[in-house]
């Protein structure tokens, strides 16, 4: 019972983001966020431009509000509008403006839209980005263009977890265009990069100096330990003559 009002709950979620990216489609829109609260359901909206979200006063959110209500029985929702800081490095803001430009100015333009768009979110600081069109743009048949520029992941755990994406539907008389962004943001500690550490001219002639030093005193070193070795050999070659000259000695005086 208790996964099934889980799965009940998360279904319901998943349709009111589908209705509301509907209702706001060109207006910006980014994205949903929905949180349960004592008293009641907290909905915040992302977009762009606030002003067109929230109309003449506040008439698209009172109608929102009452959609919401009948169709989805929330009991008390309360809706905010939060504006995206940066809408060039947000994929699904960027998506929609590229399907309202189709839309509105037609499918002849949109390699200069393309190009545009893909220029101003690297300007916005993306260190790469990725944009998809699929569909009868420019002839008859269907095609894929792509519009790539910077550094992308495309799989591993950057690629699930940091890139950020998003898709949109441009409605043209020849047919459906489908559209995906993808944008890789600024900031992101990448796992294979390298920093290379330059050492300042000083530190190394110190070092070398330091090394020179440390080689004069083995040499010095090793010098004292020969000189040493020699002395006690020869101290040891004067006791032995010694010892001899005394044997001989006192078999003289035996002998007379």
């Amino acid at each position: 019972m208790i996964e099934r009002n889980i799965l009940s709950q998360k279904m319901k979620e998943f349709k009111i983001r589908e209705f509301i990216a509907e209702q706001f489609m060109k207006t910006g829109y980014s994205h949903t966020k929905i949180q349960r609260t004592p008293l009641g359901d907290k909905i915040t909206i992302y977009t762009t431009r606030p002003g067109l979200v929230v109309g003449r006063k506040g008439e698209n959110i009172k109608k929102l509000t009452i959609t919401l209500k009948n169709k989805f029985k929330l009991e008390n929702p309360q809706i905010e509008i939060g504006e995206v800081e940066h809408p060039f490095l947000d994929a699904q803001s960027v998506a929609e403006k590229i399907a309202y430009s189709l839309e509105r100015y037609g499918p002849t333009t949109f390699k200069s839209t393309g190009y545009r768009t893909l220029q101003s979110i690297m300007d916005a600081g993306a260190l790469g980005s990725e944009i998809v069109m699929n569909g009868k743009i420019p002839s008859a048949r269907s095609k894929t263009w792509r519009f790539i520029d910077g550094y992308l992941k495309k799989c591993g755990h950057i690629s699930d977890a940091a890139i950020i994406k998003g898709e949109s539907v441009a409605h043209l008389k020849a047919g459906s265009v489908g559209i995906s962004v993808s944008i890789m943001p600024p900031g992101i500690e990448l796992p294979d990069k390298i920093t290379l550490v330059e050492q300042s001219p000083q530190v190394i002639e110190e070092e070398t100096k330091l090394g020179d030093v440390e080689a004069e005193t083995k040499t010095i070193m090793a010098t004292k330990e020969k000189k040493e070795k020699a002395i006690k050999k020869t101290a040891k070659k004067k006791k032995k003559v010694e010892k001899k000259d005394e044997n001989k000695g006192t078999k003289t005086d035996k002998g007379e």
